[in-house]
């Protein structure tokens, strides 16, 4: 059963500048997506079309659907839809710096919307992040950028999503600590059955833990299937995974280089 769908959706900046032109996508029921792709690609437009969060961009959808529950939610205010159960973390993590991590995951605490208590979810969260434990008293602000990560991830489970939303977990991480990171929000997602979707330009973690996956480029779903199919094409390889067969266009006369889903 599809969690969230997107349907031939088209969002525009400032009514002129088209950011995805109809891209369809859908997240199953306990299931972990990628949404890969480069800078400017439409990753982060897409998750904020689900989210609710383009008008303060002004951003808007000029045409198709985003189903969450098998309800549109295009209508609803952006808390309405962390109520329904959709959680977005935010590239560059957004963490309340001036605060202690406690303080960060009370922020995030729905109060009498929630169905366990602050506690609950509080030793939850800290069950998966046990370093976030140990600081649980500093200013948010001096934590290491991967522990700003973990807290922004623990803050979102404090409101006991249905599906995470994940735009570039990795960004500015060390590997190790990249993995670190992935490895824990797959855990999430099988012990708790809670599906996620993950826009990630590090194409090679992404599909490490993924199920499915999509690519994306100007704006237009390009590519999808599983993350092993992904893995084998020869194309991801050579352009998101820096592998692939490569040849000497050097010496190869009138070669124009192209994706072979652009040919």
């Amino acid at each position: 059963m599809s969690l969230l769908s997107l349907n031939n959706v088209e969002v525009a900046y400032d009514r002129v500048f088209l950011a995805i032109k109809g891209v369809s996508l859908d997240v199953e029921e306990g299931s972990m997506v990628a949404l890969l792709g480069a800078n400017g690609a439409g990753k982060s437009t897409t998750l904020k079309t689900i989210s609710g969060l383009l008008a303060p961009e002004r951003g808007a959808v000029r045409r198709g659907q985003v189903s969450f529950l098998g309800r549109d939610i295009g209508h609803l205010s952006p808390p309405q839809r962390v109520r329904m159960g959709l959680v977005h973390v935010l590239e560059g993590r957004r963490i309340f710096e001036h605060l202690t991590p406690n303080d960060n995951l009370l922020a995030a605490y729905p109060g009498h919307h929630a169905r366990s208590s602050f506690k609950q979810l509080r030793d939850q969260a800290y069950a998966y992040f046990p370093r976030l434990a140990e600081r649980s008293r500093s200013k948010a602000g001096y934590l290491s950028g991967g522990e700003q990560q973990m807290l922004a991830i623990a803050r979102a489970l404090m409101t006991e999503p249905r599906l995470i939303m994940l735009d570039e977990p990795s960004l500015g991480l060390a590997p190790v600590l990249v993995k670190e990171i992935f490895a824990i929000i797959r855990a999430i997602n099988r012990t708790q059955k809670t599906s996620v979707l993950l826009v990630e330009q590090n194409a090679t973690a992404a599909l490490d833990v993924a199920d499915h996956a999509y690519l994306i480029e100007n704006g237009n779903i390009v590519m999808s299937g599983t993350a092993e199919v992904m893995k084998q094409n020869p194309d991801i390889q050579e352009f998101y995974l820096g592998g692939g067969e490569r040849v000497d266009y050097h010496n190869v006369k009138h070669y124009r280089r192209r994706k072979r889903w652009l040919a």
